[in-house]
């Protein structure tokens, strides 16, 4: 007995001395079984009905644990009875799951994973960004001296629990080089520089963000950013690309980032201006958002088509950069992977469809609806003849009223109104057509009545035909003449001189005529040969033109042609009659009267009204000619006025879509109304079904995504990746948050403090998270090799245009202004001509000159089908759809840039110039590269590897004076020719090799 409890108390000692068993980790449903339900299962069990196997659904909770007629697909605590378990852990191919049809096979290691998390007890959460966020605890750390706000205890705590230490501070000047680099895309200037490193007092750091806060470049560096994910472009992208006018939107952009209103304000005006009450003029510029997409005027598109691809573009951008998913993966079916039904997304694009913007194009640059946007110093006087003229034209029509005792005096005495000239002085008709001079002044006046469409079942075919009203033309002299036509149910007016080149206007979509109608067409042109001499009046009422595109081509040549007047052509159905010529300009109110002449001409008592106000009646003939003073001020302005794209509501329908089936424009099925995803809180009663109460439907309370995806794509700017990495993907293929409880801070934060964008950006910029030092050691490497733990600081290669602005800026090249046309700077020679259609006016590339070449790169005119080269090289989107990640790639063809392009080659010998003019040793000269290239002076070391390539360079310059002369006469600037050819070549060679240095090209 006593040998028995001594060998049992042995084992019992020797149990007590094992340590205890570890503890399983609890695993993470949102982070590990998730994502391997999303990619290896959703497919055929998802949301998508259309594919779904045995009605099975493993994206919802309720029948993940549904009990079926062979068990419940996971039973809780027990993997084996679990039929999920037993799927995809069957021994044979024919049972186990996936299929192998599907080509998606679960590694052991998944297989444990799942196996653990139903033994766990299967722990169930639907996804996370369809949940509102919830104010999380700010977590505690062990090292209680870094942090500097709440974003460094949510970093600190990810670190301190993978055993990793934040690194140190960065230096003084790599801090100064990157916020300037964040906040302004520029790196700073000496003056700069030296504020802050003599600003030794506390809070000399904050000051300096400060500075950068509010410098005018913020604007510049921010619009850029947004300007990708509303796939600005300076063409319409498709068929021959032709220049579209649409600047002042980009300038609208970099102005409210400076302005900085909330983000909610921001993206209202952006998504919806035009419907808030009284719009003003920039709310209405705002609307050029969805008014971004590409376009196009092939003459075979079908329209309905097009109409559906414009619809899924502003859809498909909608979704990325509000609510950060993948909403166009719904086009065709049920979205495969997240709850998004095509029902769901054809409603979401019903919002963007009720506009009044037609398929075509036109190929001009100002398709309508498009707002005329003066200079800022015309503003003034452009709302005040806005105002005088709107009021002009309510006292004009008054008149019918008050004058009506002095009409019927002058009528009863008279005998009846000649007919026989409408406006008293002489006017032709055929077949005494005058012959017209480009020179001199005239109008045309022409009634018709617009073809019905056949009716043969083909709908409204006939009706977008285009018909000849008049013309008289030489088609032997490449048209030479006049045409005044109905194209699209548009009447239009061209002018055609010398060699083709005509002046063109046609009315906007709003004037679009009915087929069966009969109207009065006025094109008045006063002799000055330009795009604003032509003015253009339907059915007596002025109207808006697009055309703009020959606004600065003087007309050339003649346009007298011995052809005879053509009255009709290709009108069949149709009726032209009332052809008259003037050889004069006609006014506003004269057109009204010649509308109405049919009616003076039979008696009418309204048209003899007309006829006594506008010929007799010394009040409103005053009226009028203020009115026309006023509109030839208004004319001035427009000249030098620019055209931007805006969106316009339809006044008279409600948003809706048709789902397609399989998204073809053909097989339209259900009707649905504009609405939101049933996945997301539902649009309250109060807010309007249509773009405005979308827009304030993103910015409700308890709107999972808006926040958080804002807050993302924000940091994403900032070090590189996002928070979550998929910035345009939080659904279920996307990457989860690598610091969920931190992008849930942010983003109640960033709500909570009226979403304040510099708050926000500067919150990031006084974090020691940021502030770190870009070092990375062995043991960072292996546990956090992208930096996602954010356990150093950030440093990747800069976007291309940050490359090319950073050399310019240098060197001092950069030209300071802000806003304006776009530019075209150096490229290469043939890359439009490649690609381009004949016809195109954005076919031949033509270099700019003089600041136009050094502007920042956010001004360079961009061709959708051949963006700019140097760019895309450095990986820049097409902008052809919305872009909210660039790729960053290095490549060879990045180093042939950034060493041997023209105007990186400029850079460098404009600093080298500086340099030589301003300082006579090479140190001093060194110290004065470094200083603008680097932000900081040269060690020793580097002094002397700097040193010594300047001497062999010097060297080779001396022995060849011609390689000398030719590297400094790249480009359009001029060598100073006192500055001796040989060093300056030297020193031009040595900033290019600084300007190619990791340290210039990283942030």
């Amino acid at each position: 007995m006593w040998k028995l409890l001594t060998v049992t108390t042995g084992l019992a000692l020797s149990l007590a001395a094992q340590p205890p068993p570890r503890p399983v980790a609890a695993i993470d449903f949102q982070r590990e079984i998730r994502p391997i339900l999303s990619d290896s299962c959703f497919q055929c069990h998802g949301p998508d009905s259309s594919t779904r196997m045995a009605g099975l659904r493993l994206d919802l909770k309720a029948t993940v644990f549904e009990v079926r007629p062979h068990g419940a697909p996971v039973v809780a605590r027990n993997p084996e009875a679990s039929l999920l378990y037993q799927r995809i852990s069957a021994p044979t191919a024919a049972r186990r799951m996936p299929p192998e049809r599907a080509h998606k096979d679960l590694t052991p290691q998944q297989i444990a994973l799942l196996k653990s998390w139903i033994e766990q007890g299967a722990p169930w959460q639907e996804h996370w960004a369809f949940r509102a966020p919830a104010a999380p605890l700010v977590p505690a750390v062990r090292n209680r001296t870094w942090p500097k706000n709440p974003i460094d205890r949510f970093v600190l705590a990810r670190l301190e629990a993978q055993s990793l230490e934040p690194a140190p501070a960065a230096d003084t000047r790599t801090l100064l080089r990157r916020v300037a680099l964040d906040l302004t895309g520029l790196p700073p200037k000496p003056a700069e520089i030296e504020v802050f490193l003599k600003d030794t007092s506390p809070g000399a750091y904050e000051r300096m963000v400060d500075r950068y806060l509010a410098s005018p470049h913020y604007g510049e560096h921010r619009a850029r950013y947004w300007l990708d994910a509303a796939r600005y472009a300076d063409t319409n992208g498709i068929h021959v690309d032709n220049y579209r006018e649409m600047w002042p939107y980009r300038d609208w952009v970099i102005q409210a980032f400076n302005r900085n209103p909330g983000y909610d304000q921001f993206s209202i005006e952006q998504l919806a201006g035009d419907l808030l009450p009284n719009p003003t003029m920039d709310q209405l510029i705002a609307t050029g958002f969805h008014r971004c997409g590409v376009t196009t005027n092939e003459a075979g598109v079908i329209e309905d088509e097009y109409a559906e691809i414009y619809a899924k573009d502003r859809a498909d951008t909608t979704g990325a950069i509000w609510l950060g998913m993948t909403v166009g993966c719904a086009t065709c079916h049920d979205h495969k992977f997240d709850p998004i039904s095509q029902k769901d997304f054809y409603s979401l694009g019903a919002f963007f469809r009720n506009t009044t913007q037609a398929v075509m194009d036109g190929n001009v640059q100002d398709a309508q609806p498009f707002l005329l946007v003066p200079r800022q110093e015309d503003r003034a006087d452009w709302e005040r003849i806005a105002s005088r003229r709107a009021a002009l034209r309510t006292e004009m029509e008054s008149m019918r009223t008050t004058a009506a005792a002095d009409f019927r005096r002058w009528r009863e005495p008279r005998e009846p109104i000649a007919t026989d000239q409408p406006l008293g002085d002489r006017s032709e008709t055929l077949p005494a057509v005058p012959k017209f001079d480009a020179g001199k002044p005239f109008s045309i006046g022409v009634r018709f009545v617009l073809p019905l469409p056949p009716s043969d079942g083909r709908g409204s075919v006939a009706g977008d035909k285009t018909y000849v009203i008049a013309a008289q033309q030489n088609t032997k002299e490449k048209g030479r003449g006049w045409v005044l036509d109905v194209n699209g149910r548009l009447p239009g007016f061209r002018l055609i001189g010398d060699d083709g080149k005509s002046l063109d206007i046609r009315a906007g979509q709003s004037e679009r005529l009915k087929p069966g109608t009969t109207n009065h067409v006025v094109v008045s042109y006063d002799g000055e040969r330009h795009h604003g001499s032509l003015s253009l009046y339907v059915n007596g009422k002025a109207v808006t033109v697009q055309g703009r595109g020959n606004g600065a081509l003087e007309l050339p040549g003649s346009i007298n042609t011995e052809s005879d007047v053509v009255l009709g052509r290709a009108m069949e159905m149709g009726a032209v009659w009332g052809f008259r010529i003037f050889d004069r300009v006609v006014t506003e109110s004269e057109a009204a009267l010649l509308s109405q002449w049919p009616g003076v001409e039979t008696g009418d008592e309204d048209a003899a009204l007309t006829w006594f106000l506008v010929r007799k009646y010394e009040p409103f003939r005053k009226l009028a000619a203020e009115l026309n003073s006023l509109g030839s001020e208004a004319k001035a302005i427009e000249s030098r006025a620019a055209t931007t794209h805006i969106m316009h509501e339809k006044p008279d329908s409600t948003p809706f879509a048709y789902v397609l089936y399989r998204g073809a424009y053909d097989q339209k099925r259900q009707r649905v109304d504009a609405a939101t995803p049933a996945v997301l809180p539902p649009m309250t009663s109060d807010l309007p079904k249509n773009r405005l109460g979308f827009a304030k439907w993103l910015f409700t309370k308890d709107h999972p995504l808006t926040a958080r995806v804002a807050v993302n794509r924000m940091w994403q700017e900032i070090f590189g990746t996002g928070i979550v990495k998929t910035v345009d993907d939080f659904g279920s293929q996307g990457e989860g948050p690598s610091h969920p409880e931190l992008l849930d801070w942010l983003a109640l934060d960033f709500r909570d403090h009226q979403w304040d964008v510099k708050r926000f950006y500067k919150q990031i910029l006084m974090s020691a998270t940021y502030r770190q030092a870009a070092l990375a050691t062995p043991e960072k490497l292996a546990k956090d090799p992208e930096n996602r733990l954010f356990s150093r600081g950030p440093r990747y290669r800069m976007e291309g245009e940050m490359v090319r602005d950073y050399a310019l800026a240098a060197s001092e090249l950069l030209a300071p202004q802000i806003g304006g046309p776009s530019t075209r700077p150096y490229q290469p020679d043939g890359v439009w001509e490649a690609v381009a259609m004949e016809g195109s006016n954005t076919r031949f590339y033509k270099r700019d000159s003089g600041d136009g070449l050094y502007r920042r790169s956010l001004y360079t005119f961009w061709k959708r089908s051949a963006p700019p080269a140097s760019m895309d090289i450095f990986n820049a989107p097409t902008r052809e759809g919305c872009t909210v990640r660039r790729e960053r790639t290095d490549t060879p063809l990045q180093a042939l840039v950034t060493m041997n392009d023209v105007q990186f080659i400029a850079a460098a010998r404009g600093l080298a110039e500086r340099s030589m003019e301003a300082l006579a040793g090479f140190d001093q000269r060194l110290d004065f590269l470094a200083t603008r290239v680097l932000a900081r002076p040269l060690a020793l070391s580097e002094r002397q590897i700097a040193g010594k390539a300047f001497q062999d360079f010097r060297r080779y310059y001396d022995a060849h004076p011609a390689d000398a002369r030719k590297l400094l006469n790249v480009g359009e600037n001029k060598p100073d020719p006192a500055l001796p050819p040989a060093e300056f070549a030297a020193l031009t060679m040595l900033a290019n090799q600084m300007l190619n240095l990791d340290e210039v090209l990283n942030k």
